[in-house]
């Protein structure tokens, strides 16, 4: 007579599935948080008409000032950089990445070899965003530029 042991489980106590659907609960939470609060930053850097970048732009932590113009539909772009004498500007021109309207400007004259701007365009309060590396210091800043009225 072979009698099969059948194996029962024990019940988990009330107080583990309570831990277990908080746990899940909290990592549904902060997921979708995490969700809208990209899609609202993401509002902010809507792709918009690379057009409506030109202008005056200053620095308002430094008073630099860039200058942009002649927008193409081809990424090109006119850049003029002054602090506040006039910067050569080496290479300029403006992208989407991923749905996010920006520009890109390389700097090369004395004290700048090779400095550059990425900056993301703010729809929402025109602004001009990003990171500059300063190339003499091999460092990255947190920058922003205002437009100038």
């Amino acid at each position: 007579m072979n009698k099969q042991k059948q194996k029962t489980s024990k019940p988990k106590p009330a107080g583990s599935r309570v831990r277990m659907w908080g746990a899940s609960g909290l990592v549904l939470i902060a997921v979708a948080l995490a969700a809208f609060g990209y899609r609202a930053w993401h509002r902010q850097y809507q792709t918009a008409d690379p057009v409506t970048m030109a202008g005056q732009w200053v620095r308002p932590d430094g008073g630099y000032v860039l200058q942009l113009s002649d927008i193409g539909t081809d990424g090109k772009l006119k850049a003029e950089y002054f602090n506040p004498r006039p910067i050569n500007v080496a290479r300029a021109e403006w992208m989407v990445e991923e749905g996010i309207l920006g520009i890109f400007v390389e700097l090369r004259d004395a004290n700048y070899p090779g400095s550059t701007y990425k900056l993301a365009y703010d729809t929402k309060n025109d602004r001009l965003k990003g990171i500059y590396f300063q190339a003499v210091m091999q460092q990255r800043f947190d920058v922003e530029f205002e437009r100038m009225k």
